[in-house]
């Protein structure tokens, strides 16, 4: 699901290949850069296009000399422009990467050419099917004709079917819009440029700036000063009815205008929700309006922000610890000095700090109180360690407690702060103050 795209495959004439899959990178970066739409991991924010990285890491299968050596990984952007022939482009793939699959073969390519026939080239397209390159030449036969297609690889799944379908418009118009002086590009461009603005728009999408052949360009004026009325003169070329020309790259002339698309609209929300809700009731809150504003089939230009009102039942869901725990805690090592922890808790204003061993281990809790008791005791000694005072007999939660279950624990321990441990590793904390927060949202 991480690594969902909207792949499309773009026939492209023998005769124009090497030109046109060169073209295909140049346009990358902007075209990314226009439609991201996964700026959310497990809670997180992170890359305008977080799937780009998490493809490439799914599927990395170096081993530490492979880094060494520089080898590439299965997922990646390419290395070097096409320059003489499209044949290049498998026999550097053939020469970099093992196969890693195989099946039975029936026929011999070089038997089936001599009968005047056109070979199938399993064995190519099995191992070109295990090299995952965003935009991925494809061999195929339709109709008894052999054929050569671009795959673009890096178009988001979303946030609508009609955004969707406005990229693949937006692609395939300047993929048929190329102009003439972008012939053999390798002149006129450094292809480290080129991967570069690639990986650029990936981090941060519509606020990427590009080098656009020696210019710097920002996103936003790269795409509509120059590529939209690529892209409409291409579409019109292809025959594309104009009424659809109009529509699709109007949607993407429109995201522009207004600083749109998928990764701003989610993270502008997902903001706002955490103001409210714990960061597992955002994820549900920005799922559900998500869903629930594709059904109506409007691109996200035009999406309204998520309301509260929607949201309501929602904190219900979160009954137990892994929901609404704190997952932001400071901790101290066993061998940490008392001077230091001390200190923190006073930055800090906390009264509990959890105690972790060499192996990132939980192994108990240190207090304030046992730290003063431990001064006391020691004639304000500024030598003791974390382990001479900690306490070690700590109650703890598992994370799929109940509220309530945690809530009677504390109760009866007296206790106001459960450690909340899976596999003996500490994921977060649950508080008096996180408790109240719970009840406050469910009332």
């Amino acid at each position: 699901a991480c690594n969902t795209s909207f792949q499309t495959h773009l026939q492209i004439p023998l005769d124009e290949i090497v030109d046109k899959y060169n073209w295909a990178q140049v346009i990358a970066g902007p075209v990314l850069a226009v439609m991201t739409n996964s700026p959310l991991l497990l809670g997180r924010e992170l890359r305008s296009e977080t799937r780009i990285a998490v493809f490439q890491k799914s599927l990395d299968t170096r081993t530490t000399s492979y880094h060494l050596r520089e080898q590439r990984p299965r997922v990646s952007f390419g290395s070097d422009w096409i320059k003489n022939d499209i044949i290049d482009y498998y026999k550097d793939d053939i020469s970099r990467f093992i196969a890693i699959l195989t099946t039975d073969f029936e026929e011999n390519s070089d038997e089936v050419i001599q009968k005047g026939e056109i070979p199938v080239l399993k064995a190519l397209n099995l191992h070109n099917g295990t090299l995952y390159k965003w935009n991925r030449l494809c061999y195929g036969i339709t109709d008894g004709k052999p054929h050569l297609r671009i795959e673009n690889r890096y178009m988001p799944s979303g946030p609508s079917v009609v955004d969707e379908i406005a990229n693949m418009a937006f692609w395939v118009g300047l993929m048929q819009g190329m102009p003439s002086i972008y012939k053999e590009i390798w002149k006129k461009e450094s292809f480290k440029e080129v991967k570069g603005n690639f990986l650029n728009a990936s981090r941060t999408g519509l606020d990427t700036y590009f080098n656009w052949f020696g210019q710097g360009v920002s996103a936003c004026d790269l795409i509509k000063t120059i590529l939209i009325p690529l892209a409409k003169n291409g579409l019109t070329k292809a025959g594309i009815d104009k009424e659809d020309i109009t529509k699709y790259l109007g949607i993407i002339e429109k995201r522009v205008d207004c600083n749109i698309n998928g990764s701003k609209w989610l993270v502008k929300n997902y903001r706002e929700l955490k103001k409210v809700l714990t960061s597992d009731e955002a994820n549900v809150a920005l799922t559900s309006g998500v869903y629930h504003r594709q059904l109506a089939g409007n691109p996200i230009h035009t999406w309204d922000a998520i309301k509260i009102d929607e949201c309501s039942g929602i904190s219900k869901m979160n009954d137990t610890l892994r929901k609404v725990m704190t997952t932001e805690i400071f901790v101290v090592h066993e061998d940490d000095l008392i001077e230091l922890v001390k200190n923190i808790m006073e930055w800090k204003n906390i009264h509990h700090l959890p105690v972790v061993n060499k192996l990132n281990k939980f192994i108990g809790m240190i207090t304030i109180e046992a730290i003063l008791n431990a001064e006391k005791k020691n004639g304000n000694s500024k030598f003791s360690i974390v382990k001479e005072v900690m306490e070690f007999a700590i109650i703890t939660a598992d994370p799929e407690f109940t509220i309530e279950m945690s809530k009677e624990l504390m109760e009866l321990n007296d206790i106001d702060y459960l450690p909340v441990i899976e596999n003996e590793e500490l994921i977060g904390v649950f508080t008096k103050k996180d408790l109240s927060s719970v009840i406050k949202k469910q009332q």
